[in-house]
C-alpha cells in the first residue's frame, strides 16, 4: 500500500531539498562548493535526475560571474519562450535586468532565412548588443555553438554561459566543447539537459544574490 506523506505546503521545497541531500549523502555533497552544490540541488529538485550530481560541470568563477552580472543590472538571454516564463523575474528586475529571448521575433525568422541558419542562431547574433550578462540555453546546441563562436571572436562578452542543452544532434558535442573553454560556464556533460535546467541554475543564482 502507498504511504504518502503529509507535508505541509510552504515546506515541500525544504523537504524536497532534505531528501535530495540525503539520497545524496555527506561525501557527494561535500565534493562540490557550498554555492556550487545549491545550483546543483535546485536542477535536481526541478528534474528528479540525481545523474546531474555526477554530469554537472562548473567553471571556479561561474558563481561569482553570474552574481556580478545580475547585481550590475545586465541581462539574461535565453533561448526559448518557456525560459523566459520560468526565471524569477521578481528577484532579477529590482537588480535592473530583464530576460531576453527573441526566438520568435519577425526579425529573427527574416535573419535566420538571409543567413541560412537557425532562428535559435539568428536570435542569439540578434542579441549579442543587448547588454547580456547570462545566457543560458537549455533547448538549441546551435544557440550555444553560436554564442561560443561569437565570444571567439571578440564580437560577445557574456559574464557567464549556461550551456546545458538536451537531445542527440549535437547537444552531448556542444557541452563537451563548453567545458573546456577558459570564461565563466556551468554545463552538464552528455545527452541530458533542458530548458527545467537551464532555468534552475538561473534561478538559483538568482536566490543566492539574495544572500
Amino acid at each position: 500500500m502507498v504511504q504518502l506523506q503529509h507535508v505541509a505546503p510552504q515546506d515541500i521545497e525544504a523537504e524536497s531539498f532534505r531528501i535530495i541531500e540525503a539520497e545524496l549523502g555527506p561525501s557527494k555533497t561535500a565534493s562540490f562548493a557550498p554555492r556550487e552544490f545549491q545550483v546543483l540541488r535546485r536542477i535536481i529538485h526541478a528534474t528528479g535526475d540525481f545523474a546531474f550530481a555526477d554530469n554537472i560541470r562548473f567553471h571556479p568563477q561561474a558563481i561569482d560571474a553570474g552574481l556580478e552580472a545580475i547585481r550590475a543590472g545586465k541581462n539574461i538571454l535565453v533561448d526559448v519562450n518557456m525560459a523566459a516564463s520560468g526565471v524569477s523575474t521578481g528577484l532579477l528586475s529590482p537588480h535592473g535586468g530583464k530576460v531576453l529571448c527573441r526566438l520568435h521575433e519577425p526579425e529573427t525568422a527574416r535573419l535566420a532565412r538571409e543567413l541560412g541558419s537557425t532562428r535559435s542562431e539568428a536570435a542569439i547574433l540578434r542579441s549579442q548588443d543587448d547588454n547580456i550578462g547570462i545566457v543560458a540555453v537549455g533547448n538549441a546546441p546551435t544557440a550555444l555553438l553560436k554564442v561560443m563562436a561569437l565570444i571567439d571572436e571578440g564580437r560577445f562578452k557574456p559574464d557567464l554561459v549556461i550551456g546545458v542543452p538536451v537531445g542527440f544532434v549535437n547537444a552531448a558535442e556542444s557541452k563537451e566543447l563548453l567545458s573546456k573553454v577558459d570564461y565563466p560556464f556551468i554545463t552538464a556533460l552528455g545527452r541530458k539537459g533542458g530548458t527545467p535546467v537551464a532555468v534552475a541554475a538561473l534561478n538559483a543564482i538568482l536566490r543566492l544574490v539574495q544572500i
